[in-house]
């Protein structure tokens, strides 16, 4: 009996033996991509991608003058922007209307708060902001976080789009140093409102991993199309995003 039954009752554990090291071989092979080989080819991509070159450095204003620097870039999905942003305490902006304009100035008349408030269009790629996001602060839109996004037609490693953005602070209302008109004025500082932008991303669970491209601006200052300086260390920090399932609808 023991002859007999010996060899087949070997066979379950030589079979889960097997499974198990198929299973073993997978894992490790998942660790592989995605802790070693996956950091090294976005790190190759953020230094050396072509895709980076084709970037403006800088956004422009309607009239051609110089805008602000680009700072921040996020890859994913609309649907993935749109998402993580919002996870982040941030709000999509109303268009430029008569209406959101008269809005906007009696907010900040009656130091009312105004979490959508339209931000100005800013130009890159031959077109105004795909879109425009802000985080208020406080009760009155004289001060607020804001940051405006376009879609790069070159794709992440990982064939995802890439999201290249321009994030300041508005510190004040006041006149433009070179028309006259009323505007915010920006914190030259634009690397802490990068660096803002970018935690405030991290706390909501939603990103992958942030890739910094060093070196990306040569020129470390500038002004913008209304007068205010700006300084930078050069670098543009990319935020990747997790994937969203498909099932899931897109945030209005």
């Amino acid at each position: 009996m023991n002859e007999t039954t010996g060899p087949i009752s070997g066979k379950p554990h030589r079979f889960l033996q097997t499974i198990s090291l198929v299973v073993g071989g997978v894992l490790l092979l998942y660790l592989g991509i995605s802790y070693l080989l996956a950091p090294l080819w976005w790190e190759r991509y953020a230094n050396h991608h072509p895709a980076w070159e084709d970037v403006p450095r800088v956004t422009h204003t309607g009239d051609k003058h110089p805008g602000d620097p680009i700072n921040v870039a996020i890859v994913g999905s609309e649907l993935d922007l749109k998402r993580v942003l919002l996870a982040a305490g941030w709000f999509p902006a109303d268009p430029v209307t008569l209406k959101s304009s008269l809005e906007i100035a009696e907010a900040t008349v009656l130091d009312r708060k105004y979490n959508d408030a339209p931000v100005s269009s800013l130009f890159m790629f031959g077109r105004k902001q795909d879109f425009a996001f802000e985080k208020p602060v406080g009760d009155n839109p004289r001060k607020r976080h804001h940051v405006r996004f376009w879609k790069n037609d070159a794709l992440s490693p990982d064939g995802r789009i890439v999201w290249v953005g321009s994030v300041t602070y508005d510190e004040r209302v006041g006149l433009s140093y070179t028309t006259g008109q009323v505007t915010h004025h920006i914190d030259a500082n634009v690397d802490a409102e990068r660096n803002q932008l970018i935690d405030d991303l991290k706390q909501t669970g939603d990103i992958a991993d942030v890739i910094i491209v060093p070196g990306f601006h040569t020129e470390l200052e500038g002004r913008n199309g209304g007068g205010d300086r700006w300084y930078t260390d050069g670098n543009l920090s990319v935020a990747l995003t997790k994937t969203v399932a498909a099932s899931k609808k897109p945030p209005k």
